[in-house]
């Protein structure tokens, strides 16, 4: 669905930062999505939250938190693919306000469950197999809506914006969800039972059931605030007049011609590969090592693991922050930036195994996410501008496979690795990896010339 762009093209391509935000927020749809976005993104932090505690009050198992973990985790990996292809058959907005229903369905009915003391072990499973399933579609949705609701040149500062607010939400929906649950109770009812063979354990957390009920109607209201916005570039328009579409190809077809397609865009390719290498080799010790540290080390412990978390988030905020405010900020191109602030992201990592005070590891991770924050919204920027407005939702969804489907491999190898090397040398193989990555795709790779220019006409 080509993007009409009659409109943009008078716009000035080189806006200043602070009047790109001035005309977002000016922009009723931008208000619209932006504000549901908000409210929805803060109620996922309640599940995150009262989910994992839910399933160890009803059995202190962690490899049946695992497994319920499991099913939110990899039916969303396995089926993003398929959710971006049908994005760009239908629309980000029509997948996205069902999805919104699908997961307003399942947290009202696991909150009921919950407050009723009648929820089982199964059910928590089959839940959690849904959820996971929702996700799929509504992560390619949400990414892709953004170039459909703003103009091309008020892309950077509109993902700076929808990034900064969900890092947000990641510091203010977990201290919310903790307080809920401290104040009406995490287990007031907690039983352990057998229920066909499978352990079931009931569950009467009014504090737990609370959380649900508000991420339900997180949902709820922002599919409300999802039917005002309007979308432009819906209809392809020759002289004026609509003409019709093709037909659109079956499902799997589809998800082969947008990865025939980036495979194709040679610095699209490089891009994706060169982050895949990034998820298999970085995001597991990143994930893994850091508790591990925290809980190992004498001198830290659970509160300095929480310090060091938040560290790197108000880093990453920061970062979305800096990139709003001076969006052209580049070593030389956008390749070159990606690469030079992977290097030195790396080169911060390799000594985090060596700390052994607080404030050391928070002031790493804090210029850490300053610079994965800033990158963060500059690709994000970059892929929606590259790609052909009829293939973003493929785009988004390869773009959060490669980090939530190859993430998962590279945590149970590193929980492998950590059997037979120490700490401090998990990191700074991990660091070290990360620079000669970066290295190597400078001297072999065309990473070195990716900019922020879209892709030639075809």
């Amino acid at each position: 669905m080509p993007a009409d762009t009659s409109t943009q093209a008078e716009l000035p391509p080189r806006a200043q930062p602070s009047d790109a935000r001035a005309a977002l927020f000016k922009n009723p749809n931008f208000r619209w999505m932006t504000g549901g976005a908000f409210l929805s993104m803060l109620g996922d932090q309640f599940t995150l939250i009262a989910l994992p505690w839910l399933v160890l009050q009803m059995t202190g198992d962690t490899l049946v938190l695992g497994t319920v973990l499991a099913l939110i985790s990899v039916p969303r990996a396995l089926f993003i693919l398929i959710g971006g292809a049908l994005v760009d058959r239908h629309s980000p907005k029509q997948v996205l306000m069902i999805s919104k229903y699908v997961n307003l369905a399942l947290l009202g009915a696991l909150a009921g469950l919950v407050l009723a003391g009648s929820l089982t072990l199964w059910m928590v499973y089959a839940l959690s197999l849904g959820i996971g399933l929702a996700t799929a579609f509504s992560i390619p949705a949400g990414t892709a809506m953004m170039p459909h609701v703003v103009a091309r040149h008020e892309l950077q500062a509109a993902n700076g914006v929808n990034l900064g607010l969900r890092q947000l939400t990641m510091f203010l929906g977990p201290l919310l969800a903790g307080l809920l649950i401290a104040l009406f109770g995490d287990a007031s009812a907690a039983q352990a039972g057998s229920e066909g063979g499978q352990g079931g354990a009931r569950a009467n957390a009014t504090g737990i059931g609370l959380a649900f009920a508000l991420d339900a109607l997180s949902f709820a209201v922002s599919a409300w605030t999802l039917s005002k916005v309007q979308m432009h570039g819906q209809v392809q328009v020759h002289g004026g007049v609509a003409t019709p579409t093709a037909p659109p190809p079956a499902v799997l077809t589809s998800v082969a011609q947008g990865l025939v397609h980036f495979w194709r865009d040679r610095e699209l390719r490089t891009c994706f590969l060169y982050w895949s290498a990034i998820a298999l080799f970085i995001m597991g010790p990143i994930h893994i090592a850091i508790p591990v540290l925290a809980g190992s080390t004498p001198q830290l412990g659970a509160a300095a693991f929480g310090i060091i978390v938040g560290a790197h988030g108000a880093g990453t905020l920061l970062g979305m922050v800096v990139s709003g405010m001076v969006p052209r900020l580049r070593i030389g191109s956008l390749g070159m930036t990606i690469l030079a602030f992977d290097a030195i992201i790396g080169a911060l990592f390799m000594p985090m195994g060596l700390i052994t005070a607080v404030w050391q590891g928070a002031v790493l991770m804090l210029a850490i996410g300053l610079l994965g924050g800033f990158m963060q919204v500059s690709v994000f920027t970059w892929i929606q501008q590259r790609v052909p407005p009829a293939l973003i939702g493929r785009a988004m969804s390869l773009f959060m496979f490669i980090f939530m489907g190859l993430a998962p491999i590279s945590a149970a190898v590193t929980g492998w690795l950590m059997k037979s090397v120490t700490l401090t040398q998990l990191f700074a193989a991990s660091g070290g990896t990360l620079v000669v990555l970066a290295a190597l795709a400078f001297v072999l790779t065309p990473m070195r010339s990716v900019t922020d220019s879209p892709a030639p006409a075809r």
